[in-house]
């Protein structure tokens, strides 16, 4: 029983720090994707929530009944033909751009923070990354077993200071802030869509690794659940710092500064740790997809495509995920929808 539910807070932790990297733990991605919304962000937060749980779980179906162990065999199997050759090439595009759009996050965090070259933070990250993920399924899981609750902790710690010090905070106050852009249910579904395609990766190697439903389906509600709340939090705290948040490459550790050396520490540790969490699922997830597609070993996909990355990430943090991010979302939009239609029909 013990053994059952470590099982599934190890499930439940993997699912977070896949989705938690750069641009989440930075508070970049939220500002995008939901903060920019207004008051409104809060309800396309919570409509993803179910998003991850149904397309989730669906996910884990799917890769046990065809004992599926990349996303590229998902892929092919939900969307044949072109549409799905596309959306694999795009996935496995997006998995070593966003390997440079972290080492990019570790590069400015370590700039912005200690002032300096941002080839140091980028190269600790690569040389991190590669010794954990050398460890295979293992390693992934490990990380994030110690890294997720880590994250909450200090994310909850700030979240706590702020209301103890800003007292007068109310609903009627947020509904106040001014909100710049207006379609925030499209933004809210493609973001679900987006990091369910990332997440795609790993559950499914993950799904037949473990091979228990009672184990991988609670630990997604779990992961969905964790997701959510620092989501919500997050998103509270980026509103409430509008607009000076917008000057910044990471916006939360803007916020953590009026709260001391300690706390700006301790953020900055967990946002390094995050996204090294991210950048081992997405190396873990297109290793595996292209060891199976060419025979490569897969200790030398993870050093190939770090090396691939690291010219990439000199593009900038800010610059990669502003266009990266909205493009891949919209294609796991798609891809969510074509996961449904597919399980509906193989269900009727």
């Amino acid at each position: 029983m013990k053994k059952n539910l470590y099982l599934i807070f190890q499930v439940g932790a993997v699912f977070i720090g896949t989705i938690v990297g750069a641009g989440l733990a930075s508070g970049q991605e939220i500002t995008q994707f939901f903060t920019t919304y207004g008051y409104k962000s809060f309800i396309g937060i919570f409509i993803c929530f179910f998003i991850y749980i149904l397309m989730g779980s669906i996910i884990i179906d799917i890769s046990l009944r065809y004992k599926l162990s990349s996303y590229d065999g998902l892929i092919r199997l939900v969307s044949p033909g072109f549409l799905g050759r596309a959306t694999n090439f795009l996935t496995t595009i997006f998995l070593i751009s966003g390997a440079a759009i972290i080492l990019a996050g570790s590069g400015s965090l370590i700039h912005q923070y200690f002032g300096i070259s941002k080839w140091f933070g980028i190269i600790i990250m690569s040389l991190t990354a590669a010794l954990v993920l050398f460890r295979d399924t293992k390693g992934l899981i490990e990380i994030n077993s110690f890294i997720v609750p880590s994250l909450i902790t200090v994310i909850v710690t700030i979240f706590i200071l702020y209301l103890a010090f800003y007292k007068n905070i109310n609903a009627v106050h947020l509904k106040t802030i001014p909100h710049y852009k207006s379609n925030w249910l499209f933004s809210s579904l493609i973001y679900g869509g987006f990091n369910i395609l990332c997440c795609s990766g790993v559950l499914a190697p993950l799904s037949t690794e473990i091979k228990n439903r009672k184990i991988l389906i609670p630990g997604i509600f779990l992961g969905s659940l964790g997701l959510t709340i620092l989501s919500f939090i997050i998103n509270f705290l980026l509103l409430l710092n509008i607009p000076y948040i917008f000057k910044y490459e990471i916006p939360l550790l803007y916020i953590a500064n009026r709260f001391g050396t300690v706390i700006q520490i301790m953020l900055l540790i967990i946002i390094w740790l995050e996204m090294f969490s991210t950048e081992g699922s997405n190396l873990y997830s297109g290793s595996k997809n292209l060891e199976k597609a060419f025979g490569i070993s897969y200790k030398k996909l993870v050093i190939l495509i770090i090396l691939i990355a690291i010219p990439i990430s000199q593009i900038g943090f800010v610059n990669l995920i502003s266009v990266l991010y909205p493009a891949f979302a919209v294609v796991g939009f798609i891809f969510i929808i074509q996961c449904l239609v597919f399980y509906v029909r193989k269900k009727l």
